[in-house]
Order: structure tokens, then sequence, then C-alpha cells
């Protein structure tokens, strides 16, 4: 596969350097191909190399990381993915990047096993946006799109297409994005199972045509991962003229015409962008379509955004607070399945409700799902042995529905909360025998129950249950027969008298251990002891 390529930019020769030595880039699907010190040489040397990757430190002179990605976003529909290399500090600083859409932030200093698995997962979406762009480079219409997207189309070109397409006699136009959404190898267990995006594309214009009885050219686009539409508003005739009530049935019938092994596992998204009277100015529309995807979860019931100019809901670009993602990992961790479902059900609807942006709530969730895997690996687990980890580290380049994302999430969190058990029982196991053989080391001393509880910072009588259902005995009855056996060991091999004995093995009182040894052996130490004693008699008389 071709490797992708990518530059470095920070103002820190040392960082960029040793960022170069630490990983394999070969690996990772990439190959550097230029480093720059400030924004500045970066946008030079961006024009220059084309590269499908920059790695940008956020604080720079002459022109900083934020500054860097808009210049390149504002010169050029197609542009890098970026990675922000960040500190703590920056991290306030750094929300205002979500909104240009970075791929993903590195926290200094940079832990390479994170940064490998970041570069593979972006390696792979590039490989993908490639294989698309081959196919919008091959149709007819991406010339016109790239102009019209940039504004840069020539009136005449302009014209000859509003004539094509008869846009030039309509009052308004709409650009409408369509989304399928669910389609994930984490449900079927198959990539190839998944339906290709230029197949939706065939079902998108199949739909359109249905809909207005093929009596109209169709303008269908497709995008990274969505399908572009541009809707005449005579296209709305039968639909009272409403973009929404045209998009709700264009939505059931791409719904419908799913293959059966897709439909039930799917869902479609539209966005519409602002109307717009000539096709000249469709790049505006295209924009606002753009922004009406980032209130995506807000109508997730739906699955319907218009954008409406100064009606859209201010988006948070704030992260889960303590306390809730501290009441999740108890849940968690406490296995508390039924409150869990809530708390889960509370996180996601403040999302929708709170108006998040998506890559707040991306941020979030992954602040949710690395609080799990630390404890799991506190508790020395393997986070790898979770089925449904790899749908949590990766979701974040497939379309997903807010109602599914949470279904993930809530199987992860299950997943995690039973494993966690699991590595509790394991560590419970391992402690119960560190105190037997505690017990066994100082069963002579002045020990009990409780003092051993304390000792290991145990609940004494939660230790007392866990001891009697580990060895099926109660601590007491373990304790009296390690000191019985000591105290025959004794009998037989010393000359020791019953109190001495009695006090070696851990008893306070001489009349208490007879009393006890009596009830164990079935006869007092002398009978034991002058047993052994004719028993040797005897064997010397028949000699």
């Amino acid at each position: 596969m071709k490797r992708h390529r990518a530059i470095v930019v920070d103002d820190e020769i040392f960082t960029r350097k040793g960022l170069l030595q630490l990983m394999d880039w070969e690996a990772c699907g990439f190959e550097i191909v230029g480093e720059a010190d400030n924004g500045e040489d970066a946008l030079e040397l961006i024009a220059r190399v084309h590269p499908d990757l920059v790695i940008t430190d956020i604080r720079m002179p002459v022109l900083d990381g934020l500054e860097l990605i808009r210049s390149v976003l504002e010169r050029s529909t197609e542009h890098p993915a970026f990675i922000i290399l960040s500190g703590y500090s920056d991290f306030a600083y750094a929300q205002q990047a979500l909104r240009y859409g970075v791929h993903d932030f590195i926290l200094k200093p940079i832990d390479e096993s994170d940064f490998t698995a970041v570069l593979r997962r972006l390696s792979e979406r590039l490989h993908r946006e490639q294989q698309n762009a081959q196919l919008y480079h091959n149709h007819r219409t991406s010339g016109l799109l790239e102009a019209l997207m940039m504004n840069k189309a020539e009136d005449t070109v302009v014209a000859r297409w509003e004539q094509q397409l008869r846009l030039g006699e309509v009052a308004h136009m709409y650009y409408v994005l369509v989304e399928l959404n669910d389609q994930h190898p984490w449900r079927t267990g198959d990539d190839s199972a998944l339906l290709p995006l230029f197949q939706f594309r065939q079902l998108t214009e199949q739909a359109l045509h249905r809909l207005v009885d093929g009596k109209h050219p169709l303008y269908v686009h497709e995008h990274r991962n969505r399908i572009g539409l541009i809707i005449p508003d005579h296209f709305l005739n039968c639909y009272e003229a409403k973009i929404e009530m045209f998009m709700k049935a264009l939505q059931q019938e791409l719904e419908r015409a799913m293959p059966l092994k897709d439909r039930e596992a799917s869902r479609v998204f539209l966005y519409a962008g602002s109307p717009v009277n000539r096709l000249q100015d469709i790049h505006q529309s295209y924009a606002c379509a753009k922004e009406a995807v980032l209130h995506k979860y807000i109508h997730d019931d739906s699955g319907i955004v218009v954008y409406e100019e100064g009606q859209m809901p201010a988006l948070h670009y704030r992260t889960i607070c303590q306390d809730l993602l501290d009441r999740l990992l108890e849940q968690v961790e406490e296995l508390r399945l039924e409150e869990l479902l809530t708390t889960v059900d509370d996180l996601f609807r403040s999302f929708r409700e709170e108006c998040y942006a998506p890559e707040a709530m991306k941020m979030s969730l992954h602040q949710c799902v690395l609080s799990m895997v630390r404890v799991i690996q506190n508790m020395q687990g393997n986070e790898r042995s979770l089925q449904s980890l790899e749908s949590m580290m990766n979701w974040q380049d497939m379309n997903l529905s807010l109602g599914e994302l949470q279904r993930l999430f809530t199987a992860f969190a299950e997943e995690s909360g039973k494993y966690i058990r699991a590595l509790r029982k394991d560590c419970q196991q391992g402690g119960i025998q560190h105190i037997r053989t505690y017990i066994e080391q100082h069963a002579a001393e002045n020990i009990s129950l409780k003092g051993i509880a304390a000792r290991f910072y145990m609940n004494p009588v939660y230790l007392g249950q866990l001891f009697r259902k580990t060895y099926g005995v109660y601590f007491n009855e373990f304790l009296l027969k390690l000191r019985v056996q000591e105290a025959k060991r004794l009998l037989r091999q010393t000359d020791l008298r019953i109190y001495e004995i009695a006090e070696r093995v851990g008893f306070g009182s001489s009349d208490y251990f007879v009393t006890q040894f009596e009830k164990m052996v079935h006869a007092t130490p002398t009978e034991y002891r002058n047993s052994l004693n004719a028993a040797d008699k005897t064997e010397r008389a028949g000699q």
C-alpha cells in the first residue's frame, strides 16, 4: 500500500527530531517529506509538497498551529489531515481547533504506542478517502463541483450546467447531504458485508428518481462519506414546498430501498443547507449543510437537520463533568448494571440536550473509555481482551447515530465491569492465599480474625465469609486445627510439659488447651503421649 506523505511542524528542534526518530513511520503507513519550525514556513511547505498529514504544535511563533490550520482550510477544499501536539495547559486553547475538524490531539510527552494507533487509524481512513477521491475525479461533474464549492466556476460553465440541470428558472435550491449511519464491522463482523458508498449513491439516485417521477435531471455527488444533492424548489412541489417534508420522504424511500440485511441495522440522516437563488451560490448552501452536520446528535430522533440562519443552537465544546464520570466509573467497578444504564442514559441525554459538538462528545467518550482502561490496567488486566474495545477505539471514523453509539458504549461499559469483577475475584483469591500463609506462619501467636482483617485492610465479617467460602471451614476452626497439629508434633518429638506445649502453640490457658485438644483428637494430650509410649514399649517387648 502506498505510504501517505506527512510533515512535522514544531518550533522546538529537539521535539521535531525526537518525534522523527521515535516513530516507525513506515509501519504506520506514512513517510516524512518535510519539517518546519513555524506556521508561515509550514504554509509554503504544504503548498509545495502537498502532504496528506500535518502534525503541528499548537503554540509557535509567527503563525501558530490554529492559524496554520485555518489558513490551509481557507485556501482549498482539498487539504491534509491535521494532528495537533499540545500540553495539558493548551487544552482550553486547543478546543477551538475542534471547529476545524482536526483528526486528533496528542498530548506531550508523546506515548509511542498511543501515537502509533492514531497514525494507523488515520492511514486507513486516508486510504479509504483516496479511493473515494479517485471515483470523484472520474465522475463527469467533479470539476464543476470543485469549482462551485470554491466559488471559482466560470460564468459560462455555470450557465451551461444551469441549463442542463434546469436550474436557471428556479426560485431557490438547496444543497443536501445524505449520510448512511450505523454500518460498521462490529455489528456484522465482516467489513466486506458493509454497503459501499457507491452502492449507497446508486440507491439514492434511484430513490430520487422515484420521488420526482424521473422527470428532472439529478445532481448527485460522492463526498468523503456522504452523498451530496442539489434539490431545486420544483422538487418540493408535492411536499408543500417544504424541504423538511421532502427530506423525510427521501429518508423513508431510502430506508425502504436498503437491502434487507442493511435495513434493520442502518439509519439514514439528511442535512440541508440554507436556500440560495443561483447555482453560482451553491457553495454557500453546501457550507451551511456541513454546519448542519455538526448538529447531528441533537436531532438523533428524526435524523433530519435543516440549517436556519440565526436559529441553530449554539454548540458546546465542553467535556464530561467530573461528577458524572466518577459516578459512571464507580458503577462500572461495582457492576451496578441498572444504575449504570441510567447513568449512561443521562450522559447521552446531556450530549443531545446540552448541544454537544460532535468533537466534544468524542472527547468525552474517549475520556470515559480511557478511565475504564486505566482501572483494568491498574488491576493487572489486559484491556485488549475486551471484545468491545475495538469499537470504542475506532468508531470516530464511522457514521454512527447517537442511539447506536450509546449501544456500543453501554456494551463496552458492561463488559468492562464484568472483566473488572473477574479481576477482583482473581485478586481476592490470591489475597486469601496470602492470608492463609500468614495464619500458618503465625498460628502460635495471639492472632484473631479482627486483627488479621485490619492487617490486610479488610472488613472482618467479609474476611470470615471469604475464608469459609474458599476453604470450607471457619477461621477459628482452621486456627485450632493448626495449633492442635503443632501440639501433637511437640508431644511426639519433645518431652515438654503440657502447659509448656499449650503456651508454645498459642493457648493462653493449659486447661482450655486440654479441652480443645480432647475435642479434636478424642484423647487428652497426656493420653495421646502415653499411647505413643505404650506402643513403643510393646514394640520393644516384641523384639
